[in-house]
């Protein structure tokens, strides 16, 4: 069997037991299940993979953040990603399909493919169906493009809680893109408006909250030295509210803030600590698996570049 098919056999046995998401996520996904279904009892091989819509509402779906095998995610999402654009296709004004897409894209593109170009290529298509599904459900957003700094905060005022996973997922693909960016110039200029979307999110999520957001404004406040807007301290902050809205089970946390801030600012002891940290839990946290794994990947390479550089 391919690593796709697999992956998607794997996929609907974990959906079948999974509920039912405010957002209409999951009623939309049972659909496209049956899609899947029909298509594989009537064309055998000929796999019509149709779930990648709404299967990734916060991050990834339940069933990818589960999986422990990276690599078979990898096999995986690029037959999602051709499925999800002809579902989008279909229903073009879909705000769940376009966020769907948008995340997926997104994922695929910063946490599996290493070429600079295919990188800006896949996350700029992430960035474009994000936006599309903030505009089919706040029309002001429709701007944002070519808004100003103060243009974009001033919109931002206009969007409810009942909008604040598309304005998340918004701000996710963007951040995956400005990541992919050729010109750290223009990534670091677009910096605040991002700073502004997710602090934003915070103030209208209530305890909806996704943790993950925390990782990201620690991220963003590491990115640029202080005299360009940084601010590290407050980034540890940031890094240590992620590890613990998560009860620790988000080891990506740690690994950013040993990388982002104790590295940057030479701090061997925390950056050592926090990654044997990350290498000594367990990885298999609900919702945290696949990211885990992959945290702990990287933190064996972090600790083996730690002599060269501190």
């Amino acid at each position: 069997m391919t690593g796709a098919f697999l992956f998607i056999m794997r996929l609907i046995q974990a959906l079948k037991a999974e509920p039912f998401d405010e957002c209409g996520v999951f009623r939309v996904m049972k659909k496209i299940l049956l899609i899947i279904a029909i298509s594989l009892q009537c064309s055998g091989c000929a796999i019509i993979v149709s779930n990648a819509a709404s299967g990734f509402s916060d991050n990834l779906s339940k069933a990818v953040l589960n999986q422990d095998d990276p690599e078979l995610v990898r096999d995986g999402i690029p037959t999602l990603l051709l499925t999800m654009d002809s579902l989008i296709e279909s229903s073009p004004d879909s705000p769940q399909l376009l966020a769907a897409g948008a995340t997926l894209y997104a994922t695929y593109g910063a946490a599996f493919v290493d070429d600079a170009i295919r990188q800006h290529r896949l996350t700029a298509r992430a960035r474009r169906y994000a936006l599309r599904a903030m505009c089919e459900t706040y029309e002001q957003s429709c701007g944002w493009p070519d808004a100003t700094y103060d243009e974009f905060v001033e919109t931002l005022g206009g969007i409810g809680r009942e909008n604040a996973d598309v304005l998340y997922t918004y701000g996710f693909a963007s951040l995956a893109f400005l990541r992919a960016q050729t010109s750290q110039v223009d990534s670091l200029a677009e910096l605040p408006h991002m700073e502004a979307l997710f602090n934003h999110y915070l103030n209208i999520s209530g305890d909806e909250v996704n943790s993950s957001v925390y990782t990201y404004m620690g991220i963003m406040l590491t990115l640029r030295p202080p005299a360009l807007g940084g601010q590290p301290e407050l980034a540890r902050e940031y890094f240590e509210r992620a590890i613990a809205e998560s009860g620790g089970a988000d080891l990506s946390a740690k690994v950013e803030y040993a990388r982002g801030y104790a590295k940057v600012l030479y701090e061997r002891e925390l950056h050592d600590r926090l990654l044997n940290e990350v290498l000594a839990a367990n990885p298999d946290q609900s919702g945290f698996v696949l990211s885990n794994v992959m945290a702990q990947e990287e933190a064996v390479k972090l600790l083996a570049e730690a002599d060269d550089y501190f």
